[in-house]
């Protein structure tokens, strides 16, 4: 009898316990966190080819997320096939460094005790092309365009993305 009292007890304090912790987590508002979603990653990286396109410049564009996962690489026709690689390693450099390329390819060149930066891993490319994705505050991946003839014609390409993305900072 005292058995069934005390399961009887417990069943019912662990009943309570479950409804008031469920209770409390769907009254707190729900933050919801910033999506680069394929779909949008693919119109922003077809914004920035259309842009160099448009400019004359056959490149390649890459858009990474968060982990600095390739998201989305789509190369123009005509382009060169390093312009794949270089694409790639800047988005993965802005997100990664969570800053534009060219502010570090500078760094390194004024601070030469920083050189190991370019040196950090193999998908580390420090020229200019290469955006951080911020979107709700957040940085939810990179950006990065090759192939144009000077590093001031892959960042006009690559901040055509970032408008396409509605991204926080377009660094104008």
């Amino acid at each position: 009898m005292m058995n069934k009292k005390i399961r009887q007890a417990v069943l019912i304090a662990t009943t309570l316990l479950i409804c008031v912790f469920s209770g409390s987590s769907f009254s707190k508002e729900q933050t919801v966190k910033p999506a680069l979603t394929m779909e949008l990653s693919v119109k922003a990286a077809l914004a920035a080819i259309s842009q160099c396109e448009s400019d004359g410049f056959k490149v390649s564009v890459a858009i990474v997320d968060h982990a600095g996962l390739l998201k989305v690489q789509l190369k123009a026709d005509g382009a060169g096939p390093h312009t794949l690689d270089s694409s790639r390693r800047k988005a993965y450099t802005a997100n990664s460094m969570r800053g534009p390329t060219q502010r570090y390819a500078e760094l390194v060149v004024n601070s030469p005790d920083l050189h190991s930066l370019a040196h950090m891993n193999e998908h580390i490319l420090l020229l200019g092309g290469g955006f951080p994705i911020r979107m709700g505050g957040e940085i939810v991946g990179g950006v990065g365009v090759g192939g144009a003839p000077g590093i001031k014609f892959d960042e006009v390409c690559a901040r055509e993305a970032l408008k396409v993305l509605q991204a926080d900072e377009l660094f104008e």
